[in-house]
């Protein structure tokens, strides 16, 4: 058991000290793009800049929101500390939005009033950028697979490496082609990525935070699946949701047939069923005959 523990210990201190490298990394790189892209006139280093900023703040939130989650339960919060990452996810997906909105304004803005474009520097910032985004991506790619909190930050590394790839044929079109409007047709769609990815993450985060049924949980097949239980005449005020993103709770009424003897056996046999055809491993199931108050209150009456 201590073993255990020791290595899941260092599994998460190896975790923490990857995101603390990618947020300095990110930190320096954002500083070298708003240089670049100032220097160059370029909009869409600039905007890959911000997001690159953005993505220093959301690796930061993810690693403060980890630790956070980290915390045991305790009198005020039964069930722990974990959806601290959820809210962590909702923070980061918030400013990514921000950021995405922010590129739409000022692309309309350089519409107006076009600048000149250095395309070598753009290609030079960008293909460096390029480098350090795919290098960070890689060291939340594992952690992000599991972790809402983590997969909101990968996404935004992801978007910069897209980002970057963007911006370094926007230089390569203003040095060959000098058309300059690539670079506000790159930072639209760059923009236009962002809201979407960001969308998506708050959706799911708003869900939990929310607590929601799961999204892959049909409810009505849940019901139907408890009352074919041996010993099981009616389900009803049935409550489905994600304590966080990996754990589910549910509490429901049971209506127990009459002359049904082994009620522990029933209750046994609904726990498992929860457990295995709908990934719910904490249940709270109150028993009712079907004499007594079944009054078909709750969403499956």
């Amino acid at each position: 058991m201590g073993h255990g523990h020791s290595h899941h210990f260092d599994a998460e201190q190896s975790g923490d000290r990857r995101l603390v490298i990618a947020i300095a990394v990110n930190v320096l790189l954002t500083g070298a793009q708003v240089v670049g892209g100032v220097i160059s006139g370029s909009l869409s280093l600039v905007a890959d800049a911000l997001h690159n900023l953005n993505d220093a703040a959301s690796l930061g939130v993810a690693l403060i929101a980890r630790r956070i989650a980290r915390r045991p339960a305790d009198k005020v919060r039964t069930f722990g500390y974990r959806k601290a990452e959820v809210i962590g996810a909702l923070i980061n997906t918030t400013t990514l939005i921000i950021v995405g909105l922010y590129l739409v304004y000022e692309a309309f803005a350089r519409f107006l009033h076009p600048k000149p474009i250095d395309g070598w520097i753009v290609v030079i910032v960008a293909g460096f950028a390029l480098v350090v985004d795919v290098a960070t991506a890689l060291m939340t790619f594992s952690m992000a697979k599991k972790n809402l909190n983590i997969k909101a930050a990968f996404v935004h590394n992801v978007a910069d490496a897209l980002g970057s790839l963007v911006v370094i044929c926007v230089g390569i079109v203003v040095l060959v082609f000098q058309w300059y409007v690539a670079d506000l047709i790159a930072t639209l769609l760059l923009a236009i990525y962002i809201l979407v990815q960001g969308y998506r993450l708050m959706a799911e985060s708003i869900r939990i935070l929310m607590d929601s049924v799961p999204i892959d949980l049909d409810i009505d097949r849940l019901a139907d699946r408890m009352v074919a239980v041996p010993g099981v005449y009616d389900v009803h005020h049935i409550h489905a949701w994600q304590i966080d993103e990996h754990r589910r709770a549910l509490e429901a009424h049971i209506v127990a047939q009459d002359g049904a003897e082994n009620m522990e056996t029933t209750k046994q046999a609904l726990k498992e069923l929860l457990r295995r055809e709908f990934a719910i491993d904490h249940s709270t199931l109150e028993f009712e005959h079907s004499g007594g108050n079944a009054d078909g209150c709750g969403p499956c009456a």
